[in-house]
């Protein structure tokens, strides 16, 4: 099975060299994935899987904008088409310095088996651009959000491919970019974008679902396995819509959350978050676009702690919010002493492969990003079933569906998950299920 796998990965890098986060992702699939795949004939005889590794398409283009001092830019920016065996092409816009063909690539394959486990018409996609939005003007995002879906507008539509928001690319960003294209288009097709504002298309709780879900998840997991998410200590890393809400829901069910953190350093709650402490990180982080160095000014019982991670605190629930890669192999080991007993991923791949197998190895319960923070783009497809029918639904029904989403995810990561010392493999889990559904739906159309 070993030379297997590392047969697979020479020949998926020989055809994409230089892309380790692709690389990554996919290795990270494969290995839970090649036993299932090497054991039905149909998925071999059709080579679906370095078929479904390469996507359908990468769109790129310039974008030039002007900033407040009439000094013209120009930035790159990407749509990768991943797949659209189960449904249009769906998955968030990034803005960050960072974005690349390979990051880009990862994401969107990420999202094509994600976007399946919801058992919603979607297929897989990413997008963005390198633009860096931190200390641009509103006028200057708005700007470079016109330029950008000028060309983006092109290749996108509410039956072809669906962008959202994500790192850099909030509601905000939205409306710029859907207005743009209302513009350019010449008419109202509201399930082209989402994340939009309730005034124009827009669905309830969309800023909150990821990490909403993340933590319905989480509960799912440790339901499972006889404990509860009350009464447990909670570690939270970002800051973000996905880590805010996440901090938000684990409260709601009785747990104490300890850390938030951001790109600059941690901030450590040894008590953990009140109703007023967490009114001020809303504050801080939404309205004022602050440091967490700020948030410990201002609320009570909060130190911060700059540079640092927030894995180092002791926790029996991770939640990592922030970004790929944040926990290593080292950073692993610390969390498992520490007792840590469940994981779940917010985040797009937030632990590398090793530190992966650090915690499963240590007995923790983990749960991968594909199933764990599906809850974002299970309420975006809920946002465009609302446009496609001309409503707009409750909080409370929205609420209700995206936790029918993600307690079907769990169940289909159950249904073909393998135990081992009594913990189930929801990242073998995960991968094998939504495999099955986008490959079951490639070979139907035939060789494509």
């Amino acid at each position: 099975m070993v030379s297997e796998i590392d047969h697979f990965m020479d020949g998926l890098m020989r055809r994409n060299p230089h892309e380790p986060e692709f690389h990554q992702a996919v290795f990270e699939f494969v290995e839970t994935v090649m036993p299932y795949y090497l054991d039905h004939r149909k998925y071999t005889d059709a080579r679906i899987l370095e078929r479904m590794t390469e996507p359908d398409r990468i769109v790129s283009f310039r974008i030039v904008w002007e900033d407040d001092n009439g000094v013209p830019h120009a930035n790159k920016g990407f749509r990768v088409q991943f797949n659209s065996s189960m449904g249009p092409y769906k998955g968030g816009l990034r803005f960050d310095p960072s974005v690349n063909v390979s990051i880009l690539k990862f994401l969107g394959f990420e999202q094509t088996y994600k976007n399946a486990l919801t058992r919603l018409p979607m297929g897989g996609g990413k997008g963005g651009s390198n633009f860096n939005p931190k200390g641009r003007s509103d006028r200057e995002i708005m700007r470079f959000c016109h330029a950008m879906m000028s060309e983006l507008f092109r290749h996108i539509g509410e039956s072809t491919d669906v962008p959202a928001g994500d790192i850099g690319v909030g509601a905000r960003e939205i409306g710029y970019l859907f207005g743009k294209y209302k513009q350019l288009s010449n008419h109202f097709t509201g399930g082209v974008l989402t994340g939009k504002g309730l005034s124009f298309g827009g669905s309830e709780i969309r800023k909150e679902a990821t990490g909403y879900g993340v933590v319905v998840f989480a509960e799912d997991m440790l339901k499972h396995h006889g404990k509860t998410m009350s009464g447990k200590t909670v570690a939270v890393s970002g800051s973000g819509n996905v880590a805010i809400y996440a901090v938000q829901r684990a409260m709601r069910m009785g747990a104490k959350v300890v850390t938030v953190s951001d790109s600059r350093g941690f901030a450590h709650l040894p008590n953990g978050f009140t109703d007023e402490s967490f009114a001020i990180l809303q504050d801080i982080k939404e309205n004022r676009r602050e440091s967490l160095a700020v948030f410990a000014q201002e609320a009570k019982g909060v130190t911060y702690h700059a540079g640092k991670s927030p894995w180092s605190v002791p926790a029996q629930v991770g939640l990592p919010c922030a970004t790929q890669n944040e926990v290593d192999e080292t950073m692993a080991r610390v969390m498992a002493k520490n007792g840590m007993e469940c994981l779940a991923e917010g985040a797009n791949m937030p632990l590398t492969a090793q530190a992966i197998h650090v915690l499963k190895d240590a007995g923790v319960i983990f749960g991968p990003a594909k199933a764990a923070n599906a809850g974002g783009v299970g309420c975006s497809g809920l946002e465009q079933a609302q446009n496609a029918q001309r409503l707009l639904w409750t909080r409370d029904q929205v609420e209700q569906e995206l936790e029918k989403i993600m307690r079907s995810i769990h169940e289909q990561c159950v249904e073909y998950a393998p135990v081992k010392n009594g913990v189930t493999d929801y990242q073998a889990g995960a991968n094998i299920a939504s495999f099955a559904r986008v490959a079951d739906a490639m070979i139907g159309y035939g060789y494509l």
